[in-house]
């Protein structure tokens, strides 16, 4: 797993005439994966895609990508450095402004073709691996968020914690179409349970939404072993204001160890220094002044 890191925006070219150079999108990051307490190995898998130049900053931007190998299938952590991957080799390849989040469900849909084809590869004449993903792509003023499984992604704006993904567990569906509460979900033993994952099937419905960010705003991306045991409001307390990312997902994943430390804990942590406020005109950004 890649040390936790920042990578520094390499200097600008000349300005664009149609986007001038100023208030550029520029973030800072940690990430941190461990085994926990319990596992004898770790089956989650995070990596992302740093820019090159102001100009991939624009036409590709950002990716963090995280995965969690199911518990119960065959080489979980195959599976999730499998999804992990694909969509690290794919997003750089893509088309320079594709607009993120079609762009971020298409990556995921060949990212699940791929560990179902990797399980099948295993020779037991059905895929036997599966995992969870939540990926996020960091282009403008605007993060769009993937999701399939209960990997999370947070926002995190003024010292509190927004959630901005939906866990694919029964528990969820089953609250979604009034059948039990969300009290219920909470103590039933089917709340882990998941309703989708990559690997499973051949196709695979992905949740994708794009949100606006602003400057000072965290992204913070997770498995369950963290936010299983760590809330939302410790998250915000404990990464909202902290000076050193490393330090802070350190820090997170410390605690989720102390609380549980039962599962597999890896974390993300995306500062946005600044951004680049656009607008859209026919799929195309423009600067707003």
């Amino acid at each position: 797993m890649p040390r936790p890191q920042r990578v520094p925006l390499p200097p600008a070219p000349s300005p664009s005439p149609a986007l001038p150079e100023n208030s550029m999108l520029d973030v800072e990051f940690a990430q941190f994966s461990d085994p926990g307490k319990v596992r004898g190995h770790n089956e989650d898998y995070c990596g992302f895609f740093a820019p090159s130049s102001p100009a991939r900053v624009r036409s590709h931007g950002w990716l963090f990508v995280l995965a969690d190998g199911v518990g119960g299938h065959d080489r979980g952590e195959v599976a999730s450095r499998t999804a992990v991957e694909s969509l690290l080799e794919a997003f750089p390849r893509a088309a320079a402004g594709e607009p993120a989040a079609p762009l971020l469900a298409r990556l995921v849909a060949s990212a699940n073709t791929q560990v179902v084809e990797a399980g099948l590869g295993a020779g037991s004449g059905r895929s036997r691996m599966a995992t969870t993903l939540v990926a996020c792509v960091l282009r403008h003023d605007r993060a769009a968020v993937a999701h399939v499984g209960d990997s999370r992604c947070y926002l995190i704006r003024g010292g509190k914690a927004v959630q901005l993904t939906r866990d694919h567990t029964v528990t969820n569906e089953q609250i979604k179409l009034g059948l039990i509460s969300p009290g219920e979900a909470s103590r039933a033993s089917t709340r882990h349970l998941l309703s989708r994952s990559l690997g499973n099937e051949l196709f695979v419905n992905v949740d994708v939404a794009e949100h606006q960010v602003l400057a000072g705003d965290l992204l913070l991306l997770c498995s369950d072993g963290m936010h299983n045991s760590v809330s939302g409001a410790d998250m915000a307390d404990v990464a909202g204001a902290a000076s050193d990312l490393d330090a802070a997902a350190r820090s997170l994943v410390e605690l989720a160890k102390q609380r549980d430390g039962g599962d597999n804990i890896t974390v993300q942590v995306v500062r946005v220094r600044s951004v680049e406020r656009v607008g859209m005109y026919r799929g195309r950004p423009y600067k707003l002044r």
